[in-house]
């Protein structure tokens, strides 16, 4: 019988070790926590909104730019401009933006397509400096809330006197470590985020300038 009492203590403790969610050990965290969720949110929004503009952004139709070249070279240039607004990306409109300059010196054409280029780059890279932010200030915020802890732990332990408890110490510890692994988890998050969306973004705009370079190429042709 003593035996058994012994397992059923041991279960129960396991148990309840087992019981601490996520939400207990955030909660243990202080408010501190609370920072680092919301930054979390924030993060995550801004990661999927960029994630799917850039997305959209890079959906081409691989025989546009061929379409375009039959166009001009035919002179039928309002069938160009029509087929670029057909198109909703950046690319469609940069080329829609040169072929509304034919006619004028080849460096004007080139000018105003690298103009629209750059404007439709920053709107794609609208909120992105977010991320960046997230990720340098997070892991800071966590190392906040190890510094607090500790000072709430020392603080209690010196309160008590002789009469040093664990459990004097325990909240402020908690705080301590939960703080410390949350700034580093969000952190983490943001600067993978941040990077992805930047690769994806250079890969555009090489893709940009490949194609507006064919496009001006076209132009410089010699006429037949």
């Amino acid at each position: 019988m003593l035996l058994l009492q012994v397992v059923n203590d041991v279960n129960q403790a396991v148990q309840g070790e087992l019981s601490l969610s996520l939400w207990d050990l955030a909660i243990k965290g202080g408010w501190i926590m609370l920072v680092l969720g919301l930054l979390s949110i924030i993060t995550i929004y801004v990661f999927v909104d960029r994630f799917l503009a850039i997305k959209n952004a890079s959906k081409i139709d691989h025989k546009f730019m061929d379409n375009i070249r039959e166009y001009i070279l035919a002179g039928k240039l309002e069938n160009a401009q029509a087929l670029c607004k057909a198109q909703n990306n950046p690319l469609a409109r940069m080329i829609e933006k040169g072929i509304n300059r034919i006619g004028r010196p080849l460096n004007d054409i080139n000018a105003a397509i690298e103009n629209v280029g750059k404007l439709e780059i920053a709107n794609l890279e609208k909120s992105i400096a977010i991320l960046a932010t997230v990720a340098g200030a997070a892991p800071m915020l966590g190392f906040l809330g190890t510094v607090t802890g500790m000072v709430r732990a020392f603080y209690n332990m010196a309160n008590a006197g002789n009469n040093i408890d664990i459990t004097l110490l325990s909240s402020g510890i908690y705080e301590a470590m939960v703080t410390t692994v949350g700034g580093l988890i969000v952190g983490i998050i943001a600067y993978i985020t941040y990077n992805y969306l930047v690769v994806r973004i250079e890969n555009l705009v090489y893709m940009l300038e490949r194609n507006t370079t064919e496009f001006m190429d076209l132009l410089n042709e010699p006429v037949k």
